[in-house]
């Protein structure tokens, strides 16, 4: 499926009210990671109520210990804080970087913005090394807009 087939498919998902959130989420997870070939572990993380740290919502993947990040740790908790995209070609170049598996070479990080506040994030972690382009930044902020929808 190329990228306007997905976005598509991600609306089609996202429309199906009579399924949870949760559910067209990892829905969503599920999609990106089968069809994308360096897309190799997808996920939501989510502000966990009024604590400074996130919490995994939904993912596609390999199990993962980092289910909760505090704030300004790793790449996810940076965005967080920063409010903006985040990509890392390289992890092992990476200073403030959460390992989650030895195969991760690479990682993206797009904030999920719902009346302007930043509520969570989609995060991506690749096998491959730097594959990821100005392509992948606006497709998943394509998507993280298509979920505030079902989320405000």
């Amino acid at each position: 499926m190329n990228l306007d087939e997905l976005k598509t498919e991600i609306k089609t998902i996202l429309s199906k009210k009579q399924l949870s959130v949760d559910h067209r989420l990892n829905e969503i997870c599920s999609l990106l990671k089968d069809n994308i070939d360096y897309y190799n572990w997808v996920g939501f993380y989510f502000k966990n109520g009024n604590k400074k740290e996130l919490k995994l919502r939904a993912y596609a993947g390999a199990h993962t210990d980092h289910v909760i990040i505090p704030f300004g740790k790793g790449i996810c908790g940076q965005v967080a804080e920063s409010n903006q995209n985040f990509t890392v070609p390289d992890v092992k170049a990476q200073d403030n970087y959460i390992a989650c598996s030895i195969d991760v070479k690479a990682e993206i990080v797009v904030p999920l913005f719902v009346e302007g506040e930043n509520i969570g994030q989609i995060d991506i972690d690749s096998h491959t090394i730097n594959p990821f382009t100005e392509k992948d930044e606006v497709f998943l902020e394509f998507i993280n807009a298509e979920v505030a929808k079902i989320l405000s």
